[in-house]
C-alpha cells in the first residue's frame, strides 16, 4: 500500500520556521517512500481560524518548494465527526459529564492537595439517568469525554524508539464541548482513517496525545498509523517558538530576503547528527534524507547560522538559477558572478548594479593621487585584467603601494570600502564612469 503522510496546520496564525519544519520533514518523508503528502487543515476553531491565515499557510508552503496530493478542511467534516461520535457513543466508550470549569478546576487541586495525579476522577459515570436528568433540568449541557481502556500503550516511534504510556495515568480525555463542537482528539483520529493516513509525524508535544489517539483508533476499528514525534525546535532564547506573528515566521524571513532552499537545507538536517548541507534543489535534499537521524534532543534555530547560510547559498547561484528573479533589467551572467559572492540576500545585488552603473557619488580622499591614476588608466577596452596593468602603472607613478595604493581607488570607484574583486568590477563601471569617477564627478 501507498504510504500516506500529512501536515495539519491550524489557521490561527502565519507559519513559523517550527511548523515549515515538520511540513519538510513529512514531505520529504512522503517523497523518499514513494508516497504522498496531504494538507490538512485544523479549522475548527471558529473564533481564532481565518481563511487570511489558511491561504497563507499554502502560499509559505509552495514558497518552500512543498506540494500535496490533496487539500482537506475539518470545517467541512462535520457529519463524519458526528457518525463518529454515535459509534463510539454507541461502543459505551463516551460517556456525558456535567462538571463545569470551576468545579474541574476544584477536583485537580483537591487531588494535588492530597499529592494525587490530577486526573480525572469519572464521577460522571456513577450518575444515574434521574441524575442526568436533574442536571439537565438545572440548564447544565454534557461535555463527552472517551473512556480510556487503563492499561499500558505501546508503539514503536520512527524516532522515539520503544514508546510506553500508562494509561492510568491520564484523564479520560473530553472529546466534544458542551456546545457539541468535537476537540482536537477525535476530528484527527477521524481524518487520518477516513484519508488512509498511514504514517503520522508530529512534535513530541503530541506524545501523550498518541497515546489516546490510539486507543480512539482502535475503538473505531481502525488500524493504527505509525508514529513519529520530532524534538520541538526552540527559538534563538532557548524557549519554544510560538505562532506569534513576526515570531521567526516564513513570510518575515521571505520579506528579510532569505532564499527557501536555504530555510530547506537547514531544517532538514537541523536535530540530526548530519552536517547542514547547501542544496539547489529538493531532489538533493530528498537523496540524502532519513528521518531515523533525527535525535531525542531538541535543536535549536539559530537565525545567524540561517543568514550564513543563505549567503553560502547565493554565493553557489549559477545565473540560470537567479536571472528570472533578479529584477535588473540589463543585468547579464557577467555582472553576476562578479557580485555573487559579495550578497547576504539577492536584493543586495540591485546595490551594486547601481555602483558600477551609476551614478554614484565617489569618496575622494586624495585628488592629486586620483588625477595621476585616471592619467595611468590603460587605452582600449577594459577587460579584467585591466586592473592588474593599472595598478602597477600607478604604483610606478606615485610610489603607492599595498592598501594606499588600493583603498582610494575602490572607494573613488564605488564609494565602498569592501566588495567584490576590482578587477571583475572595473569592465563592468566602464571607462567613461572610471573617468568621472576619479575626477570626483558622479558618474
Amino acid at each position: 500500500m501507498s504510504t500516506r503522510y500529512r501536515f495539519a496546520p491550524s489557521p490561527t496564525g502565519y507559519l513559523h520556521v517550527g511548523n515549515a519544519r515538520l511540513a519538510l520533514i513529512n514531505w520529504l518523508s512522503a517523497k523518499k517512500d514513494g508516497g504522498e503528502m496531504i494538507l490538512r487543515l485544523d479549522d475548527t476553531d471558529e473564533d481564532r481560524s481565518t481563511e487570511a491565515y489558511a491561504a497563507a499557510i499554502q502560499e509559505d508552503l509552495k514558497w518552500l518548494g512543498l506540494d500535496w496530493s490533496e487539500l482537506k478542511k475539518q470545517s467541512e467534516r462535520s457529519e463524519a465527526y458526528r457518525r463518529a461520535f454515535e459509534t463510539l457513543k454507541a461502543a459505551g466508550r463516551l460517556y456525558p459529564c456535567y462538571e463545569t470549569g470551576e468545579e474541574l478546576d476544584y477536583k485537580r487541586k483537591r487531588r494535588l492537595a492530597r499529592k494525587l495525579p490530577p486526573v480525572y476522577d469519572r464521577a460522571a459515570l456513577e450518575l444515574t439517568e434521574a441524575d442526568k436528568a436533574k442536571l439537565e433540568a438545572e440548564g447544565r449541557k454534557p461535555h463527552w469525554r472517551f473512556k480510556l481502556d487503563q492499561v499500558v500503550i505501546r508503539w514503536e516511534d520512527m524516532v522515539r524508539g520503544s514508546v510506553e504510556v500508562d494509561g492510568a495515568s491520564m484523564s479520560d480525555p473530553v472529546l466534544i464541548r458542551s456546545d457539541g463542537r468535537p476537540l482536537y482528539h477525535m476530528p484527527s483520529v477521524v481524518d487520518d482513517i477516513d484519508f488512509a493516513i498511514t504514517h503520522v509525524i508530529r512534535g513530541e508535544d503530541h506524545v501523550s496525545n498518541t497515546a489516546l489517539h490510539i486507543q480512539i483508533f482502535e475503538a473505531l476499528g481502525a488500524s493504527v498509523p505509525t508514529f513519529g514525534h520530532i524534538p520541538l525546535l526552540m527559538g534563538p532564547d532557548g524557549g519554544p517558538l510560538s505562532k506569534r506573528e513576526g515570531s521567526q515566521s516564513l513570510r518575515e524571513l521571505r520579506a528579510n530576503g532569505i532564499e527557501a532552499m536555504a530555510v530547506d537545507s537547514l531544517l532538514a538536517r537541523l536535530g540530526t547528527s548530519e552536517n547542514v548541507e547547501i542544496c539547489h534543489s529538493l531532489e538533493e535534499i530528498v537523496a540524502g534524507f532519513d528521518i531515523h537521524h533525527f535525535s531525542r534532543a531538541a535543536a535549536k534555530f539559530d537565525p545567524a547560522e540561517l543568514a550564513n547560510l543563505n549567503a553560502k547559498l547565493l554565493h553557489q547561484l549559477d545565473w540560470a538559477e537567479v536571472k528570472d528573479r533578479l529584477a535588473i533589467p540589463g543585468a547579464d551572467e557577467t555582472f553576476w558572478n562578479a557580485v555573487r559572492g559579495n550578497l547576504t540576500k539577492l536584493d543586495d545585488a540591485k546595490d551594486w548594479w547601481q555602483v558600477v552603473r551609476g551614478p554614484m557619488t565617489p569618496v575622494v580622499e586624495n585628488a592629486d593621487f586620483l588625477r595621476a591614476a585616471a592619467e595611468q588608466l590603460p587605452d582600449g577596452e577594459i577587460t579584467p585584467e585591466s586592473w592588474k596593468a593599472w595598478t602597477t602603472a600607478v604604483k610606478e607613478t606615485t610610489g603607492a603601494k599595498g592598501k594606499a595604493l588600493f583603498m582610494p581607488l575602490r572607494l573613488a570607484l564605488t564609494g565602498r570600502p569592501h566588495g567584490p574583486e576590482m578587477n571583475n568590477l572595473l569592465p563592468l563601471i566602464g571607462r567613461e564612469n572610471i573617468l568621472a569617477r576619479l575626477t570626483g564627478r558622479a558618474g
